[in-house]
This record gives C-alpha cells, structure tokens and sequence, in this order.
C-alpha cells in the first residue's frame, strides 16, 4: 500500500497526462487541418504515448491497492500561428511535465515509497527523451524558418515515425 499523500499525487499526475494526451490531439487534429499529415501522425503517436503514460501510473496505483480518483480534462488550446509556435507550446509542456514528475519522484523518496520510487524512473528517463525530442524538432523548424519548402520537408520526416 502507498501513502495518501503518494496517492493523491500520482492521481494529479494521471490527469496530468491525460491532458498532455487531449492536448496533442488537439495538435494533431490542427495539423490535419492545415495539411501537414506528418505533423499530425506524430502528434498522434504522442497522444497515445501520454495515454500509456496515464495508463502506467493507472495500473501501478491498483497493483499497490491505492484508489484512482479520476478527475476532469482540461480544455486544451485548438490553434497554433505555426509548426513553430506548436513546438515551441510542446517543449514547454514536456518541460513541465518533467518538473511534475521530478517532484513525485522526490516525494516518494522522502516518504520511503521504493515501489513508486521505481515506477517513477521509468518516468524521470522517459522525460529526458521526450524534451530531446520536441527540442530536436524545434531547432529544425527554426533553421528552416516557416518556409513552405522546409516545413515539408520535416513532415515528411515525422510521418516516418512509427506508432510506439
């Protein structure tokens, strides 16, 4: 069994992803729209990896006994200026759900709570790729600018990304 407080802090920390999930299909739904369909299938992959992610902590509070307390998505932003100002949102988001999750893990270290502890690894590495990556394609959009040329040419890079 984990503590209340571990438990009420991995329940934020499920909603927490699933607004990082609703808010990628928000992105990738504006990428459909505005003609970038690799744009899209990446942002796709990543609402369904924020769902495993919701879906992992989920599993793990009912393997330890703890009660999942569901909570309301929040509405996320529909429109961006461009492929830029969107990766640019998605770092800063990534960058804070970093911050979420070092926090957790911090706390379930300061409580004793190994098993949360170890789940929460897998996190805190998962993070690191997650920010490398929205870093990575943001420093690609910058270099090429908002040019038609460019941001096709990096669409047709992320449709290559298979679904994880």
């Amino acid at each position: 069994m984990i503590s209340k407080k571990m438990a009420t802090a991995l329940n934020k920390q499920i909603k927490l992803e699933m607004d990082s999930a609703y808010i990628y299909m928000a992105m990738s739904n504006w990428c459909t729209e505005q003609g970038l369909d690799g744009f899209a299938s990446w942002m796709w992959n990543q609402y369904n990896e924020e769902m495993d992610h919701a879906k992992r902590i989920y599993d793990f509070m009912h393997d330890v006994g703890a009660t999942v307390v569901l909570e309301q998505i929040d509405k996320p932003k529909v429109s961006w200026k461009g492929p830029q100002s969107m990766f640019e949102v998605t770092l800063a988001h990534e960058q804070m759900v970093t911050a979420a999750i070092h926090k957790l893990y911090a706390l379930a270290k300061a409580e004793k709570q190994h098993p949360a502890e170890v789940m929460l690894q897998w996190f805190v590495t998962e993070q690191v790729e997650e920010e490398a990556t929205a870093s990575a394609i943001l420093e690609r959009i910058k270099m090429v600018g908002e040019k038609t040329n460019g941001i096709w040419w990096i669409d047709k890079e992320l449709a290559k990304r298979d679904a994880e």
